[in-house]
């Protein structure tokens, strides 16, 4: 019964700590700068040279208008002509990055993000897809996973129609609130007929599947007005669902400054927030998939929840975590092999360092062996909500109890106290502590100590 979950505010109350959502480990805190565009290029030789399918990821950061509660790396601007620029640069990394792939890769995953990457033209958009055709090897019959998010605000239907041509065959729409008062507190004013409109869209032209992202703990929200949101996008019916909290971090992201702390909903209303969508989404049939994600039982997430084929990257749950990641724009992040690595976050030095034929590459990571048995334990918990020791031990070479055994006082708590049970062989997570899964993960964290840093997310 992966689908099942047990609400506990106790538990909630008492475990729910700022971690690491674990979409890599170790997670991107942990870049350093000693990591470079040399060893990029040596891993994607590696990458070449096994001939491992890819992930794309292309980062495009602009946007027509500020969102209070955004805490992306994204330019706002209303000058359409500032994109030209950075896609030439764009261009020119795909070109670089591709000269030490192979051409039978080829690409089963490909996600647009940003920023809004719908700012773009149509023509924009077809020259940057055309550019990406000629340089990768994009899987061209519908069976890859091609996403992109969408604001409803910045599309219509001949948008979704070019999106549809282009190859794209799954989009992610934000919109966070439905009610007015909650959206002009954030600036992001935008109606359900707007949003109703994309989906109808989406599915005319038979996308194989549609996301909405919603966000509790924003100002001017109540229990009573929250749930009405949740309502009406339930009754258009998503593939999936993400449902975030909202973290106030005003002298971090300087756009939340001009949100009034004074309208932000107590922690008691937040958590009646969380309580009252995961009951109404559940009852409307969808499955906890983790990690603020839900979908419904026919949706790929939770089929391969089922079957024990779901994985964790960069891009979230996935499918293709077998795929070696290539992060392309500002800020992006790629996983090749045992590297991480990061572009630097300022969009003149990316620009600048494209210029001068250099990629841009500013921070990252190599993975150590310990690194891998820790990543291998928390993808297993974070993904299936269970963990095989034996298997553990039996890939790693290592006795998990004794390797482990710092984090045993408190797995037995937590066993005493219903989030886990213990077996000689599995441990697994039981319906109370599913929504706590990321403090389950943080035990296996080397760098727990750290984990809990401001910014990061919490339940409430």
């Amino acid at each position: 019964m992966l689908d099942s979950i047990r609400w506990d505010s106790d538990l909630i109350r008492r475990y729910d700590q700022a971690g690491p959502r674990y979409t890599s480990y170790p997670t991107a805190a942990q870049f350093n700068e000693k990591v470079g565009s040399f060893d990029l290029l040596h891993a994607l030789r590696g990458s070449r040279q096994a001939s491992r399918p890819l992930s794309l990821y292309v980062h495009l950061p602009f946007c027509a208008n500020a969102c209070y509660y955004c805490g992306r790396n994204k330019v706002v601007t209303n000058d359409r002509t500032r994109a030209q620029p950075y896609l030439e640069r764009l261009e020119k990394e795909i070109e670089l990055i591709t000269c030490h792939l192979g051409k039978d890769q080829v690409v089963e995953q490909l996600h647009f993000g940003g920023g809004t990457p719908t700012f773009l033209s149509h023509d924009q958009l077809r020259r940057l897809m055309g550019h990406l055709r000629q340089h990768f090897n994009l899987q061209d019959d519908d069976h890859g996973d091609f996403s992109i998010e969408i604001d409803p605000r910045e599309a219509d239907w001949p948008t979704i129609g070019l999106l549809r041509e282009l190859g794209f065959n799954r989009i992610s729409i934000g919109v966070q609130d439905l009610d007015p008062d909650v959206q002009r507190a954030i600036n992001r004013m935008q109606t359900l007929e707007q949003t109703r409109t994309i989906i109808e869209a989406a599915r005319t032209l038979q996308y194989h599947s549609l996301s909405i992202d919603l966000i509790y703990g924003l100002p001017l929200q109540t229990p009573a007005r929250f749930a009405r949101t949740v309502e009406a996008i339930i009754d258009l019916q998503p593939d999936r669902l993400s449902l975030f909290n909202y973290a106030h971090l005003p002298e971090q992201y300087a756009p939340q400054r001009r949100i009034n702390a004074n309208d932000l909903p107590a922690p008691a209303e937040k958590l009646a927030m969380l309580e009252q969508s995961i009951h109404l989404l559940t009852d409307a049939g969808y499955r906890y998939i983790g990690v603020d994600h839900f979908a419904l039982p026919d949706d790929e997430l939770a089929m391969a929840q089922e079957d024990g084929s779901l994985q964790r990257n960069f891009q979230g749950y996935t499918t293709h975590g077998h795929c070696d990641l290539v992060g392309l724009g500002v800020s992006a992040i790629s996983q090749i092999g045992d590297l991480y690595c990061q572009n630097t976050s300022d969009i003149e030095q990316y620009q600048y360092q494209l210029d001068q034929h250099q990629l841009a590459t500013a921070r990252g990571l190599r993975c150590k062996q310990d690194d891998h048995i820790r990543r291998t334990v928390i993808q297993s918990l974070i993904c299936d909500f269970e963990l095989s020791f034996t298997k553990i031990e039996s890939e790693h070479d290592i006795e998990f109890r004794q390797y482990f055994a710092e984090a045993w006082p408190m797995l037995e708590q937590m066993t005493a106290d219903g989030m886990i049970e213990i077996t000689e062989s599995h441990l697994l997570i039981q319906p109370a502590g599913r929504l706590l899964v990321r403090s389950i993960c943080m035990l296996f964290d080397q760098l727990s100590s750290r984990a809990g840093q401001p910014g990061q997310p919490r339940l409430i």
